[in-house]
């Protein structure tokens, strides 16, 4: 048997796999066998690695050329460089499905082996659905995307890769977002286990929140990674347009974003939990979607790889299946699931239940913008165009009040609260915002930008307020203090770093508004003056690549005389495909981008010399962003590191059922 052979087996052995965990840890735990139950541990790692295995295969094509694979045939070519023979089988429809289906196992794999603490009954349930769900995808792998499919006779070179996606940004963008994607399958599994179950308590909100917060981090680095690369790769000099497969990510953000914060009511407080087991269920619904609109071809970009009836029907079939059959579970069990604890509107809870509106009610807009014209189109016939403008005039404002409750929540008591006594410990905070705010509204154009920068400031400095609080800043000696930092939960000061990355990513946001830009035609040896700085074109030439032809442009930035940058932003055409790309020019000193496109050369007449179109920005702030994002990630991955959250689960009720929320 050769290695596609091998391959191809090894998938259809995980879909096997995959039914068994799912129906015998089902069946166990429904009639309480112990030794059902235990099948769930070794299926799902029985799964991973017959999957591992055939990606494993699915690799070793790409590597060697093997182009009797379909798959490789269509996406790869001899010429291409190694990294991208590797990361393009994630680059291409088939390959991103056996990814996911990967990732999927990995997740299962994970609850497998680091669930250990978990009731034996939970455990067979969650892996049971987590295998469910695989077997879902890995069917529709075998069916309609096959990577494995063989072409005869086998061609001596391949068509090669869409040159947009031979770029080491997007080459690692979609693992890190599959992840995130994908991670939220587990607190999908967890909630359709709670309500098969009849019980979610303070043990299962501690439970869920480590896998809600681990995707999380890997979501918000998979769109921050994603922005990046449009950034600097597609040439146009912003970094997002709603588009629709942009906000096909960022919907489940939102969701998850709430999620994390209400799983943590449900732990302290058992309050909100037939709220959390919805989100648990809709952010899950909302990856599922997004895979649907992106790989169905509806929603057309560079991710879209195919435009199939066949897949399209399969997966809309799979989402009814999975996102059908839970919502019908929770209209069925949620109602019975027992009340939790009370509390006052003016409290923690309160904060982080307006939090969660908010959130929620930007993920309604931004999905109501999203799937209006498609529907509009199937419905009336219409063609509609949602664009920036509608985001930004209606998601944009209710990020506002979003940021003051971000602020204000965490330094909230449980239960009941008084405002007074937390905006006197915030004042300081609310004074540097507010001069921030009016210091923006001299130097920034528009009241918006203006209010974002302000309210920005105002969050980042509440979460250096928040870690003073806790740490007794200015009222112990500062050894105490010290003493008191070294001893604090990771989780908190996580917290805390994860709202001021959203500061950070804010003011980012604000100063791109601010952005200069100008398109020229220039000849060899002309200077042009934009923001303050002379940008100089001393020539365009030629250079050669491992698999495709360029011109090179050199520019020559300087100010008040002094060299700043020199810059080489070039095209390139992949003769294998026909294809010219824009390679971006980037200085950058993490408070402005100087950022240059190479467009279109016109050849002089009459003797005049060549003339070159350039694209020219001054990108104010925009590190910003991205380092905000990242600045997020490491608050989650702190917080993660806290051992107290992943293992230090509370005993669960045994007694009184109402308490621990059993059913009646």
């Amino acid at each position: 048997m050769n290695i596609p052979e091998l391959g191809h087996f090894a998938l259809a052995l995980a879909c096997c796999l995959a039914l068994a965990q799912t129906v015998l840890p089902l069946i166990g735990a429904h009639r309480r066998e112990i030794r059902l139950m235990a099948t769930a541990p070794a299926l799902a790692l029985g799964q991973l690695g017959a999957l591992a295995v055939s990606f494993l295969c699915l690799a070793q094509a790409a590597i060697t050329d093997d182009f009797s694979v379909q798959n490789i045939a269509e996406n790869s070519a001899v010429a291409k460089p190694l990294l991208y023979k590797i990361t393009g089988i994630w680059g291409n429809h088939e390959g991103s499905i056996l990814l996911w289906c990967l990732i999927l196992a990995l997740c299962g794999g994970a609850v497998a082996a680091f669930g250990r603490n978990l009731p034996a009954g939970l455990r067979a349930r969650v892996i049971a659905v987590l295998g469910g769900t695989a077997a879902g995808f890995e069917l529709f792998c075998l069916t309609t995307s096959n990577p494995f499919d063989r072409i005869w006779p086998a061609p001596m070179d391949g068509q090669g890769m869409n040159p947009l996606l031979q770029d080491p940004g997007l080459a690692f963008h979609p693992p890190i977002l599959y992840t995130g994607y994908v991670g939220f399958a587990v607190p999908f599994a967890f909630a359709v286990a709670a309500l098969l179950e009849g019980r979610v308590d303070a043990a299962w909100g501690r439970w869920v929140r480590p896998w809600a917060v681990g995707a999380w981090c890997f979501l918000t680095c998979g769109i921050a990674l994603g922005s990046w690369w449009s950034y600097y790769v597609l040439g146009w000099g912003g970094y997002w347009f709603w588009d629709p497969v942009e906000n096909a990510s960022l919907l489940p953000w939102l969701t998850g974003t709430a999620l994390v914060h209400s799983a943590i009511v449900v732990e302290k407080r058992e309050a909100l939990k037939i709220w959390t087991v919805l989100l648990a269920i809709g952010t899950f619904s909302l990856s599922l979607s997004g895979t649907f609109l992106v790989r169905s071809g509806i929603l057309n970009s560079v991710h879209a790889f195919a435009n199939d009836p066949a897949r399209g029907v399969f997966i809309l079939g799979l989402l009814g299946l999975v996102i059908g059959g839970s919502l019908l579970l929770f209209a069925l069990r949620a109602p019975r699931l027992a009340a939790g604890g009370i509390f006052a509107p003016l409290s923690r809870e309160g904060a982080l239940v307006l939090n969660n509106i908010l959130l929620c009610s930007i993920c309604a807009v931004v999905l109501t913008g999203t799937m209006y014209p498609p529907f509009a189109s199937l419905l009336f016939g219409a063609t509609i165009s949602v664009g920036k403008p509608f985001f930004d005039a209606t998601a944009a404002p209710m990020a506002i009040p979003l940021f003051a409750v971000m602020a204000i929540g965490p330094m909230m008591p449980w239960k009941r609260a008084h405002l007074a006594p937390v905006l006197t410990r915030l004042w300081w905070a609310a004074l540097g915002g507010l001069f921030a705010g009016l210091w923006a509204a001299i130097g920034l154009r528009g009241l918006l930008p203006a209010l974002a920068f302000g309210f920005a400031v105002w969050v980042i400095l509440a979460a250096g307020a928040d870690i003073a609080q806790r740490i007794q800043m200015f009222r112990l000696p500062p050894s105490q203090s010290w003493r008191r930092a070294r001893t604090l939960p990771r989780a908190a000061l996580g917290a805390a770093i994860a709202h001021a990355g959203v500061g950070v990513t804010v003011i980012g946001l604000a100063g791109m508004s601010q952005a200069a830009h100008r398109i020229v035609e220039v000849h060899a040896g002309d200077t042009v003056d934009m923001a303050g700085y002379q940008w100089r074109l001393v020539d365009v030439a030629d250079a050669p690549g491992p698999n495709y032809t360029a011109r090179v442009a050199t520019l020559v930035i300087s100010r008040h005389g002094h060299t700043v940058a020199v810059l080489h932003p070039s095209k390139r055409t992949f003769a294998s495909q026909s294809t010219t790309t824009t390679e971006v020019a980037i200085h950058t000193n993490l408070i402005t981008d100087l950022y240059a496109v190479l467009g279109d050369e016109h050849r002089g007449v009459a003797g005049q010399p060549d003339t070159a179109v350039l694209r020219l920005h001054d990108n104010w702030l925009a590190p910003w962003m991205w380092l905000g994002a990242l600045v997020m990630a490491i608050g989650g991955a702190l917080s993660l590191s806290d051992r107290r959250i992943r293992v230090g689960a509370p005993r669960r009720a045994t007694a009184g059922l109402s308490v621990g929320g059993r059913l009646a």
